[in-house]
Protein backbone atom coordinates (compact mmCIF):
# COMPACT_ATOMS: atom_id res chain seq x y z
CA UNK A 1 0.00 0.00 0.00
CA UNK A 2 2.82 1.79 0.47
CA UNK A 3 4.05 1.72 -2.38
CA UNK A 4 0.60 3.26 -4.27
CA UNK A 5 1.38 5.98 -2.14
CA UNK A 6 4.40 7.16 -2.90
CA UNK A 7 3.78 6.64 -6.88
CA UNK A 8 0.70 8.75 -6.37
CA UNK A 9 2.38 11.51 -4.84
CA UNK A 10 5.50 11.56 -6.78
CA UNK A 11 3.41 11.02 -10.14
CA UNK A 12 0.97 13.76 -9.34
CA UNK A 13 3.44 16.03 -7.62
CA UNK A 14 5.58 16.24 -11.24
CA UNK A 15 3.12 15.62 -13.89
CA UNK A 16 1.45 18.94 -12.37
CA UNK A 17 4.44 20.91 -12.62
CA UNK A 18 4.98 19.87 -16.04
CA UNK A 19 1.73 20.86 -17.05
CA UNK A 20 2.51 24.56 -15.05
CA UNK A 21 0.64 24.61 -11.79
CA UNK A 22 2.21 26.73 -9.42
CA UNK A 23 3.82 24.94 -7.22
CA UNK A 24 1.98 25.28 -4.37
CA UNK A 25 -0.86 23.90 -5.80
CA UNK A 26 1.30 21.40 -7.17
CA UNK A 27 1.76 20.23 -3.41
CA UNK A 28 -1.26 20.96 -1.95
CA UNK A 29 -3.15 18.82 -4.78
CA UNK A 30 -0.45 16.03 -4.93
CA UNK A 31 -0.62 15.68 -1.18
CA UNK A 32 -4.67 15.40 -1.44
CA UNK A 33 -4.19 12.99 -4.09
CA UNK A 34 -1.90 10.80 -1.82
CA UNK A 35 -4.12 11.30 1.13
CA UNK A 36 -7.36 10.25 -0.73
CA UNK A 37 -5.96 6.98 -1.61
CA UNK A 38 -4.41 6.39 1.76
CA UNK A 39 -7.56 7.66 3.83
CA UNK A 40 -11.12 7.60 1.64
CA UNK A 41 -13.02 11.07 0.94
CA UNK A 42 -13.56 12.76 4.13
CA UNK A 43 -10.86 11.92 6.24
CA UNK A 44 -8.66 13.20 3.33
CA UNK A 45 -10.30 16.19 3.64
CA UNK A 46 -10.66 17.19 6.83
CA UNK A 47 -6.69 15.76 7.52
CA UNK A 48 -5.99 18.18 4.45
CA UNK A 49 -7.52 21.30 6.29
CA UNK A 50 -6.02 20.66 9.54
CA UNK A 51 -2.68 20.25 8.11
CA UNK A 52 -3.17 23.37 6.34
CA UNK A 53 -4.04 25.22 9.50
CA UNK A 54 -2.17 23.94 11.88
CA UNK A 55 0.79 24.53 10.16
CA UNK A 56 0.34 27.70 10.11
CA UNK A 57 -0.27 27.88 13.87
CA UNK A 58 3.09 28.80 14.93
CA UNK A 59 3.95 32.00 17.15
CA UNK A 60 7.59 31.95 14.99
CA UNK A 61 6.15 32.00 11.59
CA UNK A 62 4.63 35.65 12.69
CA UNK A 63 8.21 37.12 11.99
CA UNK A 64 8.42 36.13 8.42
CA UNK A 65 5.37 38.78 7.44
CA UNK A 66 7.17 41.81 9.17
CA UNK A 67 10.69 40.66 8.24
CA UNK A 68 8.98 40.87 4.06
CA UNK A 69 7.24 44.16 5.28
CA UNK A 70 10.88 45.36 6.82
CA UNK A 71 12.37 44.49 3.41
CA UNK A 72 9.75 46.28 1.50
CA UNK A 73 10.74 49.44 3.52
CA UNK A 74 14.20 48.98 2.75
CA UNK A 75 14.12 48.31 -0.62
CA UNK A 76 11.88 51.56 -0.89
CA UNK A 77 13.49 53.87 1.79
CA UNK A 78 16.91 54.30 0.08
CA UNK A 79 19.05 51.85 2.52
CA UNK A 80 20.23 49.88 -0.82
CA UNK A 81 21.84 52.95 -2.56
CA UNK A 82 23.40 53.88 1.00
CA UNK A 83 24.74 50.56 1.38
CA UNK A 84 26.31 50.48 -2.31
CA UNK A 85 27.88 53.93 -1.82
CA UNK A 86 29.74 52.75 1.00
CA UNK A 87 30.99 49.48 -0.02
CA UNK A 88 31.82 51.04 -3.53
CA UNK A 89 33.95 53.77 -1.56
CA UNK A 90 35.68 51.02 0.49
CA UNK A 91 36.60 48.30 -2.70
CA UNK A 92 36.74 50.80 -5.11
CA UNK A 93 40.91 49.96 -5.58
CA UNK A 94 40.43 46.72 -6.35
CA UNK A 95 40.05 45.12 -9.95
CA UNK A 96 36.78 44.86 -10.70
CA UNK A 97 35.59 46.76 -8.53
CA UNK A 98 32.18 47.55 -9.70
CA UNK A 99 31.35 43.17 -8.88
CA UNK A 100 32.71 43.23 -5.51
CA UNK A 101 30.43 46.28 -4.90
CA UNK A 102 27.67 44.41 -5.80
CA UNK A 103 28.53 41.60 -4.42
CA UNK A 104 29.56 43.67 -1.03
CA UNK A 105 26.15 45.57 -1.09
CA UNK A 106 24.09 42.46 -1.89
CA UNK A 107 25.68 40.27 1.31
CA UNK A 108 24.99 44.17 3.40
CA UNK A 109 21.37 44.56 2.02
CA UNK A 110 20.67 40.73 2.09
CA UNK A 111 21.37 40.25 5.33
CA UNK A 112 19.37 43.56 6.21
CA UNK A 113 16.58 42.37 4.52
CA UNK A 114 16.76 38.99 4.73
CA UNK A 115 15.00 38.52 1.52
CA UNK A 116 17.53 37.05 -1.46
CA UNK A 117 14.86 38.69 -4.03
CA UNK A 118 14.89 42.16 -2.91
CA UNK A 119 18.50 42.38 -2.67
CA UNK A 120 18.27 41.25 -6.75
CA UNK A 121 15.97 44.01 -7.30
CA UNK A 122 17.41 46.50 -5.06
CA UNK A 123 20.92 46.56 -5.53
CA UNK A 124 20.55 44.89 -9.37
CA UNK A 125 18.30 47.84 -10.21
CA UNK A 126 21.32 50.40 -8.97
CA UNK A 127 24.43 48.28 -9.98
CA UNK A 128 23.50 47.05 -13.44
CA UNK A 129 23.37 50.58 -14.76
CA UNK A 130 26.63 51.64 -13.54
CA UNK A 131 28.55 48.49 -14.55
CA UNK A 132 27.25 48.78 -18.04
CA UNK A 133 28.43 52.48 -18.72
CA UNK A 134 31.52 51.06 -17.24
CA UNK A 135 31.64 48.11 -20.23
CA UNK A 136 30.96 45.44 -17.92
CA UNK A 137 29.44 42.69 -20.08
CA UNK A 138 25.48 42.83 -19.26
CA UNK A 139 25.17 38.80 -18.94
CA UNK A 140 27.82 38.99 -16.44
CA UNK A 141 26.97 41.50 -14.77
CA UNK A 142 23.67 39.54 -14.27
CA UNK A 143 25.28 36.58 -12.84
CA UNK A 144 27.06 38.76 -10.47
CA UNK A 145 24.11 39.90 -8.67
CA UNK A 146 21.96 36.72 -8.96
CA UNK A 147 24.72 34.92 -7.02
CA UNK A 148 25.32 37.76 -4.67
CA UNK A 149 22.16 37.94 -3.96
CA UNK A 150 21.73 34.59 -1.96
CA UNK A 151 23.93 35.13 1.09
CA UNK A 152 21.48 37.22 2.38
CA UNK A 153 19.61 33.80 2.83
CA UNK A 154 22.86 32.55 5.58
CA UNK A 155 23.57 36.46 6.94
CA UNK A 156 20.51 36.72 9.56
CA UNK A 157 17.87 37.69 9.98
CA UNK A 158 17.24 35.46 7.12
CA UNK A 159 13.36 33.80 6.70
CA UNK A 160 14.18 30.71 5.46
CA UNK A 161 16.60 29.87 8.76
CA UNK A 162 13.04 30.79 10.45
CA UNK A 163 11.23 28.09 8.41
CA UNK A 164 14.19 25.54 9.09
CA UNK A 165 13.22 25.85 12.53
CA UNK A 166 9.64 25.06 12.25
CA UNK A 167 11.18 22.11 9.92
CA UNK A 168 13.77 20.85 12.06
CA UNK A 169 11.26 21.01 15.55
CA UNK A 170 12.18 23.79 17.12
CA UNK A 171 15.67 24.11 16.45
CA UNK A 172 16.93 27.62 17.68
CA UNK A 173 16.48 30.72 16.05
CA UNK A 174 19.32 32.19 17.37
CA UNK A 175 21.50 29.74 16.84
CA UNK A 176 20.72 30.01 13.48
CA UNK A 177 20.92 32.93 13.33
CA UNK A 178 24.62 33.27 14.55
CA UNK A 179 25.72 30.07 12.26
CA UNK A 180 25.13 31.99 9.50
CA UNK A 181 27.19 34.40 9.65
CA UNK A 182 30.30 32.73 8.67
CA UNK A 183 29.28 30.75 5.77
CA UNK A 184 27.19 33.42 4.26
CA UNK A 185 30.54 35.80 4.40
CA UNK A 186 32.59 32.64 2.46
CA UNK A 187 29.98 32.06 -0.08
CA UNK A 188 30.42 35.89 -0.45
CA UNK A 189 33.92 35.79 -0.25
CA UNK A 190 34.18 32.69 -2.56
CA UNK A 191 31.90 34.85 -5.02
CA UNK A 192 34.43 37.66 -5.10
CA UNK A 193 37.55 35.46 -5.65
CA UNK A 194 35.66 34.32 -9.19
CA UNK A 195 34.84 38.13 -9.73
CA UNK A 196 38.75 39.13 -9.51
CA UNK A 197 39.85 36.71 -11.57
CA UNK A 198 37.64 37.41 -14.70
CA UNK A 199 38.23 40.86 -14.04
CA UNK A 200 42.12 40.00 -14.50
CA UNK A 201 41.32 38.09 -17.81
CA UNK A 202 38.90 40.71 -18.73
CA UNK A 203 40.54 43.80 -18.01
CA UNK A 204 37.55 44.73 -15.64
CA UNK A 205 39.58 47.78 -14.27
CA UNK A 206 39.41 49.39 -10.72
CA UNK A 207 36.80 52.05 -10.15
CA UNK A 208 37.67 55.74 -9.08
CA UNK A 209 39.92 55.76 -5.69
CA UNK A 210 38.03 57.09 -2.73
CA UNK A 211 39.92 58.93 -0.31
CA UNK A 212 39.90 57.71 3.38
CA UNK A 213 37.58 61.04 3.79
CA UNK A 214 35.02 59.55 1.42
CA UNK A 215 35.04 56.34 2.73
CA UNK A 216 34.25 57.51 6.23
CA UNK A 217 31.81 59.54 4.81
CA UNK A 218 30.10 57.18 3.12
CA UNK A 219 30.34 54.81 6.60
CA UNK A 220 28.99 57.19 8.73
CA UNK A 221 25.96 57.71 6.09
CA UNK A 222 25.42 53.80 5.97
CA UNK A 223 25.71 53.47 9.63
CA UNK A 224 22.02 53.91 10.74
CA UNK A 225 21.30 51.00 7.60
CA UNK A 226 24.15 49.06 9.57
CA UNK A 227 22.39 49.17 13.05
CA UNK A 228 19.60 47.54 12.30
CA UNK A 229 21.61 44.29 12.22
CA UNK A 230 22.88 45.22 15.75
CA UNK A 231 19.71 46.23 17.06
CA UNK A 232 17.99 42.48 15.50
CA UNK A 233 20.85 39.96 16.28
CA UNK A 234 21.49 42.08 19.08
CA UNK A 235 18.39 41.97 21.18
CA UNK A 236 17.76 38.25 20.08
CA UNK A 237 21.14 37.21 21.69
CA UNK A 238 21.02 39.23 24.59
CA UNK A 239 17.79 37.91 25.40
CA UNK A 240 15.65 41.03 24.53
CA UNK A 241 13.36 39.81 22.52
CA UNK A 242 12.76 36.87 20.44
CA UNK A 243 13.17 36.46 16.72
CA UNK A 244 9.58 37.48 16.08
CA UNK A 245 9.28 40.44 18.16
CA UNK A 246 12.77 41.55 16.24
CA UNK A 247 10.85 41.16 13.43
CA UNK A 248 8.57 43.71 14.26
CA UNK A 249 11.07 46.25 16.01
CA UNK A 250 13.09 45.71 12.40
CA UNK A 251 9.51 47.08 10.69
CA UNK A 252 9.24 49.95 12.97
CA UNK A 253 12.99 50.89 12.79
CA UNK A 254 12.96 51.06 9.42
CA UNK A 255 10.13 53.11 9.05
CA UNK A 256 11.44 55.29 11.49
CA UNK A 257 14.46 55.37 9.22
CA UNK A 258 12.94 55.42 5.71
CA UNK A 259 10.79 59.09 6.79
CA UNK A 260 13.90 60.15 7.83
CA UNK A 261 15.73 59.82 4.98
CA UNK A 262 12.55 61.05 3.12
CA UNK A 263 12.53 58.79 0.48
CA UNK A 264 8.92 57.82 1.55
CA UNK A 265 5.94 59.33 2.61
CA UNK A 266 3.22 57.87 4.70
CA UNK A 267 1.26 57.95 0.93
CA UNK A 268 3.86 55.18 0.07
CA UNK A 269 2.39 52.74 3.10
CA UNK A 270 -0.37 51.47 1.56
CA UNK A 271 0.90 50.09 -1.91
CA UNK A 272 3.89 49.03 0.54
CA UNK A 273 1.69 47.12 2.80
CA UNK A 274 0.07 45.65 -0.22
CA UNK A 275 3.44 44.73 -2.04
CA UNK A 276 4.20 42.95 1.55
CA UNK A 277 0.96 41.08 1.49
CA UNK A 278 1.19 39.25 -1.67
CA UNK A 279 4.76 38.01 -1.17
CA UNK A 280 3.31 36.92 2.80
CA UNK A 281 0.61 35.35 1.51
CA UNK A 282 2.60 32.66 -1.42
CA UNK A 283 5.00 32.20 1.10
CA UNK A 284 2.86 30.93 4.00
CA UNK A 285 0.55 29.04 1.08
CA UNK A 286 4.00 27.26 0.21
CA UNK A 287 4.53 26.86 4.10
CA UNK A 288 0.90 25.47 4.39
CA UNK A 289 0.85 23.23 1.51
CA UNK A 290 4.23 22.11 2.31
CA UNK A 291 3.66 20.92 5.96
CA UNK A 292 0.93 19.01 5.01
CA UNK A 293 3.17 16.81 1.97
CA UNK A 294 6.05 16.41 4.73
CA UNK A 295 3.18 14.77 7.09
CA UNK A 296 1.74 12.82 4.37
CA UNK A 297 4.93 11.40 3.35
CA UNK A 298 5.68 10.39 7.30
CA UNK A 299 2.79 8.84 7.48
CA UNK A 300 3.26 6.44 4.61
CA UNK A 301 7.08 6.13 6.20
CA UNK A 302 9.08 7.73 3.17
CA UNK A 303 11.61 8.93 5.94
CA UNK A 304 12.20 5.68 7.69
CA UNK A 305 12.54 4.06 3.78
CA UNK A 306 14.97 6.49 2.91
CA UNK A 307 16.96 6.80 6.09
CA UNK A 308 17.33 3.12 6.26
CA UNK A 309 18.10 2.97 2.39
CA UNK A 310 20.97 5.80 2.63
CA UNK A 311 22.43 3.87 5.82
CA UNK A 312 22.14 0.59 4.28
CA UNK A 313 24.32 1.78 1.49
CA UNK A 314 26.92 2.67 3.46
CA UNK A 315 28.15 3.84 7.08
CA UNK A 316 30.49 6.67 5.91
CA UNK A 317 29.43 9.72 7.05
CA UNK A 318 31.53 11.73 4.32
CA UNK A 319 29.67 9.74 1.58
CA UNK A 320 26.22 10.23 3.04
CA UNK A 321 26.45 13.85 3.18
CA UNK A 322 27.69 13.77 -0.36
CA UNK A 323 25.02 12.32 -1.93
CA UNK A 324 22.30 14.34 0.43
CA UNK A 325 23.85 17.26 -1.02
CA UNK A 326 23.73 15.47 -4.35
CA UNK A 327 20.16 15.14 -3.89
CA UNK A 328 19.44 18.34 -2.66
CA UNK A 329 20.95 20.21 -5.45
CA UNK A 330 18.74 18.46 -7.97
CA UNK A 331 15.62 18.81 -6.00
CA UNK A 332 16.88 23.14 -5.83
CA UNK A 333 16.42 23.06 -9.52
CA UNK A 334 13.21 21.77 -9.42
CA UNK A 335 11.55 23.38 -6.36
CA UNK A 336 11.31 26.79 -4.30
CA UNK A 337 13.67 26.88 -1.36
CA UNK A 338 10.77 27.08 1.22
CA UNK A 339 8.89 24.03 0.50
CA UNK A 340 12.40 22.20 -0.27
CA UNK A 341 13.21 22.98 3.25
CA UNK A 342 9.98 22.16 4.89
CA UNK A 343 9.47 18.52 2.85
CA UNK A 344 13.18 17.33 2.66
CA UNK A 345 14.53 18.42 6.53
CA UNK A 346 11.96 15.70 8.16
CA UNK A 347 13.40 13.36 5.74
CA UNK A 348 17.19 14.24 5.66
CA UNK A 349 17.64 15.25 9.41
CA UNK A 350 17.27 11.61 10.70
CA UNK A 351 19.81 10.71 9.00
CA UNK A 352 22.61 13.35 9.95
CA UNK A 353 21.68 13.04 13.67
CA UNK A 354 22.18 9.43 13.29
CA UNK A 355 25.58 10.41 11.77
CA UNK A 356 26.09 12.57 14.94
CA UNK A 357 25.67 16.07 12.72
CA UNK A 358 24.46 18.87 14.88
CA UNK A 359 20.73 19.95 13.79
CA UNK A 360 22.00 23.71 13.40
CA UNK A 361 25.16 22.63 11.19
CA UNK A 362 22.75 20.51 9.25
CA UNK A 363 20.49 23.71 8.64
CA UNK A 364 23.15 25.62 7.20
CA UNK A 365 24.20 22.92 5.09
CA UNK A 366 20.60 22.36 3.52
CA UNK A 367 20.11 26.42 3.07
CA UNK A 368 23.40 27.01 1.46
CA UNK A 369 22.65 23.94 -1.23
CA UNK A 370 19.21 25.37 -1.93
CA UNK A 371 20.56 29.00 -2.43
CA UNK A 372 22.09 27.63 -5.25
CA UNK A 373 18.85 26.48 -6.66
CA UNK A 374 17.81 29.97 -6.62
CA UNK A 375 19.83 31.01 -9.25
CA UNK A 376 18.77 27.96 -11.70
CA UNK A 377 16.10 27.24 -14.20
CA UNK A 378 13.89 26.94 -14.56
CA UNK A 379 12.00 27.58 -10.65
CA UNK A 380 14.80 29.96 -9.79
CA UNK A 381 13.15 32.88 -7.97
CA UNK A 382 16.63 35.18 -7.88
CA UNK A 383 17.56 34.08 -11.19
CA UNK A 384 13.86 35.23 -13.16
CA UNK A 385 14.40 38.81 -10.87
CA UNK A 386 18.11 39.20 -11.62
CA UNK A 387 17.43 38.70 -15.65
CA UNK A 388 14.87 40.77 -15.54
CA UNK A 389 16.46 43.76 -13.87
CA UNK A 390 19.19 42.90 -16.11
CA UNK A 391 16.76 43.39 -19.56
CA UNK A 392 18.60 40.08 -20.21
CA UNK A 393 17.64 36.32 -21.08
CA UNK A 394 17.90 33.24 -19.00
CA UNK A 395 19.76 31.19 -21.93
CA UNK A 396 22.24 34.38 -21.93
CA UNK A 397 23.05 33.99 -18.50
CA UNK A 398 23.44 30.42 -18.07
CA UNK A 399 27.18 30.08 -19.04
CA UNK A 400 28.45 33.65 -17.23
CA UNK A 401 26.80 31.91 -13.60
CA UNK A 402 28.82 28.47 -14.22
CA UNK A 403 31.95 29.94 -12.76
CA UNK A 404 30.23 31.40 -9.85
CA UNK A 405 27.86 28.28 -9.14
CA UNK A 406 31.48 26.34 -8.93
CA UNK A 407 32.95 28.84 -6.50
CA UNK A 408 29.09 28.44 -4.43
CA UNK A 409 29.65 24.76 -4.57
CA UNK A 410 32.84 24.35 -3.39
CA UNK A 411 32.08 27.10 -0.22
CA UNK A 412 29.44 24.51 0.38
CA UNK A 413 31.86 21.74 0.68
CA UNK A 414 33.64 23.74 3.55
CA UNK A 415 30.27 23.92 4.90
CA UNK A 416 29.54 20.26 4.93
CA UNK A 417 32.88 19.15 6.19
CA UNK A 418 34.08 21.90 8.39
CA UNK A 419 31.36 21.90 11.24
CA UNK A 420 33.18 24.23 13.41
CA UNK A 421 32.41 26.92 10.96
CA UNK A 422 28.36 27.04 11.37
CA UNK A 423 28.87 25.95 15.31
CA UNK A 424 31.72 28.28 16.58
CA UNK A 425 29.53 31.79 17.09
CA UNK A 426 26.48 29.74 18.40
CA UNK A 427 28.59 27.93 20.89
CA UNK A 428 30.55 31.23 21.74
CA UNK A 429 27.33 33.27 22.55
CA UNK A 430 25.05 31.11 23.50
CA UNK A 431 26.75 28.54 25.63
Amino acid sequence: METTEILVLVVSFVGLLLIGVPIAYSIGLATLATMLVSMGTWPALTTQAQRIATGLDSFALLAIPFFILAGQIMNRGGMARRLIDFARALLGLLPGALAHVNIMASMLFGAISGSAVAAASAVGGIMTPQMEEDNYDRNYTAAVNITSATTGLLIPPSNILIVYSLASGGVSIAALFLAGYLPGLLVGLSLMVVAAVIALRRGYGAAQASRIRTVLWRFLDAIPSLTLLVVVMGGIVAGFFTATEAAAVAVLYALILALIYREITFQDLPQILIDASGTTAVVLLLVATSVGMSWIMAYVNIPQQLTESLLALTDNGIVILLLINVILLCVGIFMDITPAVLIFTPIFLPIATALGIDPIHFGIIIVLNLCIGLCTPPVGSVLFVGVGVAGTRIAEVTRPLLPFFIAMIAALMVVTYFPGLSLWLPGLFLE
